[in-house]
This record gives structure tokens, sequence and C-alpha cells, in this order.
């Protein structure tokens, strides 16, 4: 017996209604996938800004009254300086943007200053906990990269 012209026209529509579902199914486990990978490099992320430790010396006596910036140097105090006179600016000037300026100057100057100053240490962990946060982080990166840069 022959297959008539509707049988292969129903059989043609059944393959692209499986290959939709197949190609539906695909994009969800990479959607799936895709969030797996964020929740693992987020957690991963999560334990590892946890165990460091953020100090700073701006402003502490003995050793942070002074913003270096090569051999440039200023008190803290004379930092504030430009964002007063900015401010001041915006008061008194009718052209507004000199005032902008020298605000904006002042607080990437104050900016620069506190992050100069600021020191990082690691704290003590166990070498379990420490490749558990760094593969966390690297199988959430991996997985989140093979999802969005996989060919089609």
């Amino acid at each position: 017996m022959s297959k008539s012209k509707y049988d292969k026209e129903l059989e043609k529509a059944y393959k692209d209604l499986k290959s939709f579902e197949a190609e539906k199914n695909r994009d969800r486990n990479d959607l799936l996938a895709f969030f797996c990978g964020l929740l693992a490099f987020g957690a991963g992320l999560f334990m590892i800004l946890q165990n460091v430790d953020v100090t700073s010396n701006w402003g502490v006596a003995g050793g942070g009254y002074f913003f270096r910036l090569g051999s440039f140097s200023l008190p803290n105090g004379l930092i504030m300086l430009p964002i007063i006179v900015g401010i001041a600016m915006l008061f008194l000037m009718d052209r507004k943007i000199f005032g902008w300026i020298v605000l904006s100057l002042g607080i990437v100057i104050l900016l620069i200053s506190i992050i100069s100053s600021v020191h990082l240490r690691w704290r003590t962990s166990n070498a379990y906990v420490f490749l558990v946060m760094f593969a966390l982080v690297a199988a959430g990166a991996g997985t989140m990269l093979r999802v969005l840069f996989r060919k089609p």
C-alpha cells in the first residue's frame, strides 16, 4: 500500500512537532542550567567575600592623615576643600558647570583617597572550604558561559 499525500503531510507535521518540542525542552533546560550556574557563582562569591576582612587607615592617627599619590600628599581635611568650594560655587555662580566640575573633582579625590587606604586580608580557613568556594565560582561561571556561548 502506498501512502497517500495526506499521510505524508501528517508524518511531516508530526516530525516538525517533535523537533519543536525537543527545541522547546532544550531551551527550558538551558534556562535552568543558566540559573543553576548563576546560583552557584553567586554562592561562591558570597563565601569568598565573607572570608575577606577589609580595613582602612583613612583618618586614623599615625598614618592616615595624608592622602598620598606619588610624591603628592594632602592632609585629609584639605581633601574636603574642593567639595565645599564646589557646593559654594553651585549657589553663587550663574553658570553652574564650573561648580559641578569642582564638586565632581572633589568627590573623585575623596573616593581615591579612601580606596587607596583600604587593606584586604584573607581570613584563615581550611582547605575544604577554600576548595568549595572557588569550585562553586568556577563551576557556576563555566555553566553560565557554556549556555551563553553555545552554538544553536
